[in-house]
């Protein structure tokens, strides 16, 4: 996965040359300002910013022969800086896995790992609306970004970034995987109504789509 403009510009900086010494296990002030050609304070005020940011913490002291001296170490977000492939494996693998299961198969494994995130997640608590927010920074915690709507009978999630997209364009059933695990946080019906070309997520939560499959006939009075 190619790096956005921002990161480039970023690990173009010292800073981001700094995150990058560290991710090779230079951690110290002497180790960074040798690779960098920089004095010990100029390092210093670039860590001292890292810290600031969250992407640098210091973890104890590297014991020599001379004065013991502070290593430093990057934080799971600094991590999140470099490019993963994640996304293109998850589609090879549903590639792989939709040749060799049924669709039906291949659906119900999906939900199963939509129902495994949630694992470790506490219980649904509160009325729906709070159940619905708690589901949704949850999304966020996966990379994804979302909005609800009010409707008289339940939300809309909608999603603004989706943190499967890179697997959904050609495996639009990926979506029950975040459908599964909606309806675990919520504890309400949960039906996704995700457009697989933009893709924009969208998530009936409790509405009467939701309770009947979207199914007009199922509906009461009908």
């Amino acid at each position: 996965m190619p790096l956005t403009r921002w990161n480039e510009r970023f690990f173009a900086s010292t800073r981001g040359q700094v995150v990058a010494l560290l991710r090779r296990g230079l951690g110290t002030v002497e180790d960074l300002a040798q690779a960098l050609g920089l004095t010990d304070n100029a390092v210093r005020a670039h860590l001292t910013a890292l810290e600031r940011d969250g992407l640098v913490v210091q973890r104890g002291l590297r014991r020599g022969v001379g004065k013991p001296a502070y290593t430093y170490e990057l934080t799971p977000d600094a991590e999140r800086l470099f490019p993963k492939a994640y996304g293109a494996l998850l589609h090879l693998l549903l590639d792989a896995l939709a040749e060799r299961l049924s669709p039906d198969a291949l659906e119900a494994l999906l939900r199963d790992v939509g129902h495994r995130l949630v694992e470790g997640h506490a219980p649904p608590t509160g009325n729906l609306q709070t159940r619905v927010e708690d589901a949704v920074e949850l999304l966020g915690e996966l990379g994804g970004l979302a909005d609800v709507e009010a409707r008289d009978d339940g939300f809309v999630i909608l999603g603004r970034s989706c943190p499967l997209a890179a697997a959904v364009e050609g495996h639009p059933q990926a979506c029950l995987l975040a459908e599964a695990l909606l309806a675990d946080v919520v504890g309400v019906p949960v039906r996704q109504t995700c457009d697989p070309d933009g893709p924009r997520c969208r998530f009936e939560v409790g509405t009467m789509a939701a309770l009947t499959g979207g199914s007009p006939e199922l509906m009461p009075g009908s």
